[in-house]
């Protein structure tokens, strides 16, 4: 670590601001995460590292560790995995290249849901672009704010369950690489990796051993187990295969301001692991406040 500057506890690696599907500005998040009694915080936005310099220079003058991350979409078969990136190069050309074209593949994909809602319920895309800010990444959180602001859901949670779910017909993906891919573009720009609530689906939906392995191989660091969406008997099962292959194990809010339940620090990662994950993390910097 950069001199003898150290970072602070209590520690969320895990949150969203506006630059992807947050309701606050990158300052915001930082600002609210000092009030939170948090030590140390991540940017996690989706396929964006467009609030790190915001994000970095706030917690310079609000007395916050800043760690640099993103959420990267991948996607096996058609089910989506998300991998959480920390302390890569931004400016790397084969992650910028990646990123683009899964954020313009999201785009594509909330324009064509919202003209298939749209033929059903009083829902345009100029509605969900007046939920969005310049430069986001448009996705499916925004198209649930937009259904809020028309009277179609009362919550985001609630469009998530109802129109936006899977199975109500109007779902559909989106270009994203694989794991493994996404993975070794994340440890070749000095970044570190950590699959996202991995234990969501459900015991009989974990992650393959067998695909884990290979993921190990290729430089996965660690499970976010400790996640509010996690599943008990697929946490545990994923804490014993954490124990076997030498993963790492974090635990974090997923924030995303008013756009959803979770509270900051309602998960945290242990000191030693953040100790771990900065000691291999080459690509950038954390920020201390």
């Amino acid at each position: 670590m950069a001199g003898e500057r150290r970072f602070r506890g209590p520690i969320d690696l895990h949150a969203h601001s506006s630059v992807s599907d947050g309701t606050e500005t990158p300052a915001q998040l930082v600002r609210a995460a000092a009030a939170a009694g948090l030590g140390t915080i991540a940017l996690t936005d989706h396929d964006s590292t467009a609030g790190w310099f915001e994000a970095a220079a706030t917690a310079r003058t609000a007395g916050i560790t800043f760690i640099p991350g993103m959420e990267f979409s991948t996607r096996v078969s058609f089910a989506s995995v998300h991998l959480l990136a920390y302390l890569f190069d931004p400016s790397d050309a084969a992650i910028v290249a990646e990123t683009s074209r899964v954020r313009q593949a999201r785009l594509l994909r909330a324009e064509q849901m919202v003209e298939r809602i749209g033929a059903d319920y009083a829902l345009t895309w100029e509605d969900v672009l007046a939920q969005t800010t310049p430069d986001a990444t448009v996705g499916r959180p925004h198209i649930a704010d937009a259904l809020v602001a028309r009277g179609l859901a009362l919550t985001r949670s609630e469009a998530f369950a109802g129109i936006l779910h899977w199975d109500a017909g109007y779902y559909q993906p989106h270009y994203a690489p694989d794991p493994l891919r996404a993975i070794e573009l994340v440890r070749a720009a000095g970044g570190v990796p950590v699959i996202a609530h991995p234990a969501t689906r459900g015991v009989n939906d974990v992650i393959p051993e067998s695909r884990l392995a290979r993921l190990v191989e290729a430089g996965l660091f660690g499970l976010e187990l400790e996640h509010r969406e996690n599943k008990t008997a697929a946490k545990a099962r994923l804490y014993e295969l954490a124990a076997k292959y030498g993963l790492f194990v974090t635990g974090s809010s997923d924030y995303h301001g008013e756009g959803k339940p979770n509270r900051l620090g309602e998960n945290t990662t242990a000191p030693a692991v953040l100790e771990a994950l900065i000691a291999q993390g080459t690509g950038s910097e954390p920020v201390f406040g």
